[in-house]
């Protein structure tokens, strides 16, 4: 076979030889590429999640430019190129075939990510495991992914025999280098190190909702050295990752999503409170917001002019407390001035004998 690929090759010009090589091999790489994506497109299913979909999505790109590639590899030693020119294009082949297969492996880790998120869905009312699940696996890709990289770097950088005796060299300087770049890059570790700590304890995890300096906002975000959180108008507040080891914050999915939610009321002292009660298990009843849980009305105070009514509801999460607050509040208020509009707070005067008016006390 060889003699024969030896004698075809003297019938072609040197460089039309060479240049049908590389186009055969590029050519014969896209075939068996779109071979493997045409069986997996036969076997997806037609469903929101396939196993062959996520593998044609993630791994398409990636698989245009290696198998190519590892077919040029098996063919170059067909090129009819001096040792000067071949080497350094087994050197360039080399490089990117390391590179392609980097990029394949950053992308099935996707794959495995996406299979993950599909047994673990974020849409549901008590969503606690799936979001301990995702924060972890977020933070395990990003660190693979940068050892992938790391690897792939210093391979590449190890191909080349004059960078091998450098780092020979350099081997007796390790420990005070070590020593230089520990100092200099201490912010650095204490952000991954802290990276490390909330992904595996879970002070906070993806999509929980928090009040950090002040803002309410849900966990969009856990990055290697920082947190994005979404404010409920849009906007987001980027803390960095330390902040949440070294500060206080609140938590409110911290163990389950369900939440109470109060709504304070100030009504004169002649209020029929019982009839408000009455009001707010109407209320209560109509709505799809309140979860059943819990919703009562009491007196918790009484001030100078006025008593404080406090309404206490459930809610399966806090977005929907937020909503139920608005709607008991708002109806409450519209049942008061409509049907008992003399018992909103008032101001009462009264006639002393020199028939002067002066504020009841």
């Amino acid at each position: 076979m060889d003699n024969q690929l030896q004698s075809l090759s003297q019938q072609f010009p040197t460089w039309v030889w060479n240049v049908g090589v590389v186009i055969l091999s590029l050519l014969l790489g896209f075939i068996i590429k779109a071979i493997i994506t045409g069986i997996l497109h036969f076997y997806k299913k037609q469903k929101d999640y396939s196993l062959f979909k996520s593998i044609i999505t993630h791994l398409g790109r990636p698989l245009n430019i290696f198998v190519p590639l590892l077919t040029l590899n098996f063919m170059q030693s067909f090129l009819k190129l001096s040792p000067l020119y071949l080497i350094p294009i087994d050197r360039i082949i080399g490089i990117l075939l390391i590179i392609a297969f980097a990029s394949l492996l950053i992308n099935s880790i996707k794959i495995f990510e996406d299979y993950v998120y599909h047994q673990y869905d974020l849409n549901k009312d008590d969503n606690l495991r799936e979001r301990k699940v995702r924060t972890q696996l977020i933070f395990i890709r990003k660190v693979i992914i940068i050892f992938i990289v790391l690897v792939t770097i210093a391979i590449i950088l190890l191909s080349f025999d004059n960078v091998r005796k450098i780092g020979d060299g350099l081997l007796t300087g390790v420990g005070i280098s070590s020593i230089i770049v520990g100092f200099a890059a201490q912010k650095s570790l204490s952000n991954f190190l802290a990276g490390f700590q909330i992904a595996f304890t879970q002070p906070i995890r993806i999509d929980d909702v928090l009040v950090v300096e002040g803002e309410w906002g849900r966990v969009e975000d856990i990055t290697l050295t920082y947190v994005v959180l979404s404010i409920w108008d849009q906007r987001r507040l980027i803390l960095p990752i330390t902040y949440f080891i070294e500060k206080p914050f609140q938590n409110w999915t911290r163990s389950t999503s369900e939440i109470l939610g109060t709504v304070f009321l100030y009504v004169d002292y002649t209020f029929p409170v019982e009839n408000l009660r009455t009001e707010l298990n109407r209320l209560l009843t109509t709505t799809q917001l309140w979860d059943k849980r819990v919703g009562i009305l009491q007196v918790t105070d009484s001030k100078e002019h006025t008593i404080e009514l406090r309404v206490l509801v459930s809610a399966r999460n806090s977005s929907e407390a937020f909503d139920l607050r608005c709607y008991v509040r708002e109806n409450l208020l519209k049942y008061i001035s409509e049907n008992l509009p003399l018992s909103l707070p008032q101001t009462r005067y009264q006639q002393n004998k020199t028939g002067l008016e002066k504020p009841d006390n």
